[in-house]
């Protein structure tokens, strides 16, 4: 067999255009990017200058999923003591569905455990079904509601649920 005819095959079963998805450490480089992704996720979206500050904290651990060289979602949480708290998971609308935030999920909280940390805790809008179901799958619990914690794009208040997983 010959590298030609191997690369060849390979052309022929990996179809252009469908690269792996890598899970990887994000940095200050990465903030326009994921301004971006939180801002097309969310009603009030983080800016370029915010992601900048957070990155730059030394108690924040942000991870980075990219398809192709294009950065297509990220999670990013502050650690505090033993603790940590997830502050945001967005993946671009037409990567969803493929469990990307399933795999920066368990990336992420694979590190956490890895930094020693004890318990994960985040917040989710109510009706949010399936971040809800992401979270459960991965041993998430409900252990608090807010009462119109979050605002929509029509100024209606919504409930956040306050949820907890245990890392040891």
């Amino acid at each position: 067999m010959t590298a030609a005819w191997l690369s060849n095959i390979a052309a022929r079963l990996l179809p252009r255009g469908n690269a792996a998805p890598a899970v990887e450490p994000a940095s200050q480089r990465d903030a326009a990017a994921l301004s971006a992704l939180h801002r097309a996720s969310f009603h009030r979206g983080w800016s370029e200058g915010e992601f900048q500050q957070m990155l730059a904290e030394r108690n924040t651990l942000a991870h980075r999923v990219r398809i192709g060289g294009q950065t297509v979602g990220f999670i990013i949480s502050r650690i505090a003591a033993d603790e940590a708290e997830i502050l945001s998971v967005a993946v671009a609308a037409k990567y969803r569905g493929r469990g990307l935030s399933r795999d920066l999920l368990r990336t992420h909280l694979g590190y956490l455990a890895g930094f020693g940390l004890k318990t994960v805790f985040l917040e989710v809008e109510e009706n949010n079904a399936p971040a809800r179901a992401l979270y459960e799958r991965a041993g998430f619990q409900t252990v608090g509601r807010r009462e119109r914690y979050y605002k929509d794009a029509d100024g209606e208040h919504l409930n956040a649920l306050v949820m907890k997983r245990d890392l040891s």
